[in-house]
């Protein structure tokens, strides 16, 4: 029986939950997940546990912040007028927003999660929602290659 490989092509299912139970992400057998192992989204640490699994096998793997998407930054929270929304949005906490930026003389875009909503400012968190969490990754190798 063949075994994944690094930089191998695989299909797999998962679950991803946060500690409390909430599944943030799930990929069914319905429609499986085709990625390249070290070109994916999934966190390394996940990719490198799915190394030597054989298809069909399951595997729990635990993610730590510093494996994820990082510890969360304060100085990501950025409050901003609210006259910069407007007519078009009314924000309000736990709102998810797109916003462009610019990194590397790229331009692309990030969810940003508002956090409060004062009479003339708006807290806008700029963490990725993952961040700072620890994540359980339930995950099935459908097919290699």
């Amino acid at each position: 029986m063949s075994i994944v490989k690094e930089n191998d092509n695989i299909v797999i299912t998962f679950t991803g939950k946060l500690d409390n139970g909430i599944v943030f992400l799930e990929v069914p057998s319905s429609e499986p997940m085709k990625i390249k192992l070290g070109d994916s989204e999934l966190p390394p640490t996940v990719e490198m546990a799915v190394v030597g699994m054989e298809k069909g096998e399951s595997k729990k793997i635990r993610v730590s912040p510093d494996e994820g998407y990082g510890p969360r930054m304060k100085d990501l929270l950025h409050e901003v007028p609210r006259e910069t929304f407007g007519d078009r949005i009314d924000p309000k906490p736990g709102m998810v927003l797109s916003q462009k930026v610019e990194k590397d003389g790229l331009e692309k875009k990030v969810p940003v999660t508002v956090i409060e909503v004062k009479d003339d400012m708006v807290v806008l968190d700029y963490n990725h929602p993952l961040a700072g969490h620890h994540l359980t990754y339930e995950l099935t190798v459908i097919d290699i290659g």
